[in-house]
């Protein structure tokens, strides 16, 4: 009995052992046998790390090509900008509509006929002057455009004193090579004068005729 006893107690020893596992170890086993956990959220946490580590470095790797899209975004629209500048600067109109651009002046043809005084005023109107000559080329090409379209009054005239032709702005006439031969010739209180054929022609001031008016053009800048 007592050896049937003994040897049943060593077979339950066993099973104990065998289901407690770490249980029925040494003290020294027993410890070694628990450090598997630890070890195990060190690897995890080492892993995590390096993971978050390695985020951030692509990230931070990023930022230097995000700048250098965003500079170059900012170059592309500061290029266009330019573009644009220069196209309405070379569309920028230094005369208004219907008006001609030559020399750094502006002018306007009438397609209506007024006598002189009324022409003075409808110049002054638009800021202008009843067309002066002040140079050779200035006078071909208004002689040319008024010989097609008729004749064609300017702003000379002798009105204040017989023979004293002055400009609208006061100013005297300091020249006589473009007058028409034979003119001017005064025929019947002739006081004013008009582009007629290839020259200039004293006519009656009260007579219908169509007028160029003149003002300085307005310069176009880039700034």
């Amino acid at each position: 009995m007592h050896g049937s006893t003994e040897t049943r107690m060593q077979q339950l020893g066993s099973v104990g052992e065998a289901g407690l596992g770490c249980g029925g170890m040494s003290t020294f086993s027993r410890a070694g046998c628990l450090g598997h956990s630890p070890l195990v959220l060190q690897l995890f946490s080492f892993l995590f790390l390096a993971g978050l580590l390695l985020v951030i470095l692509v990230q931070v790797s990023r930022i230097p090509s995000f700048q250098v899209q965003n500079d170059s975004k900012q170059e592309k629209i500061y290029q266009q900008l330019v573009q644009m500048k220069a196209e309405l600067f070379r569309l920028c109109r230094p005369c208004p509509w219907d008006w001609t651009f030559l020399l750094g002046n502006c002018y306007f043809f009438s397609k209506s006929q007024r006598n002189w005084n009324n022409a003075v005023k409808a110049c002054q109107e638009v800021e202008a002057q009843l067309v002066i000559i002040q140079s050779d080329e200035e006078q071909t090409f208004l002689q040319q455009t008024s010989k097609a379209k008729g004749t064609t009054w300017m702003g000379l005239s002798d009105l204040k004193k017989e023979a004293t032709w002055l400009w609208v702005d006061g100013s005297p006439l300091s020249f006589q090579k473009y007058w028409n031969r034979g003119e001017p010739n005064n025929i019947g209180e002739e006081d004013c004068v008009e582009f007629s054929g290839d020259g200039w022609n004293d006519s009656k001031c009260e007579q219908q005729k169509f007028w160029i008016c003149k003002k300085s053009a307005v310069p176009c800048t880039a700034s």
